[in-house]
């Protein structure tokens, strides 16, 4: 039994799933950390696309 046990705790098969898991939780609590961030910068990016495509928009195009 306790041989058992210690094969158990040297094996290290499932190593690399916990990594990605603790990787995962890790960025996911940075967005929620910082959320209101991200979505300022994202708004504030699309306005910007958005507003240099309407400026470049030629309006005697007929494709408009």
């Amino acid at each position: 039994m306790l041989k058992e046990l210690k094969k158990f705790w040297q094996e290290e098969d499932g190593m690399g799933t916990v990594e990605i898991v603790l990787i995962i939780a890790v960025l996911v609590a940075l967005v929620i950390i910082f959320r209101k961030a991200i979505v300022g910068f994202m708004n504030s990016a699309t306005q910007k696309v958005f507003q240099a495509a309407s400026e470049n928009q030629d309006p005697n195009s007929i494709a408009g």
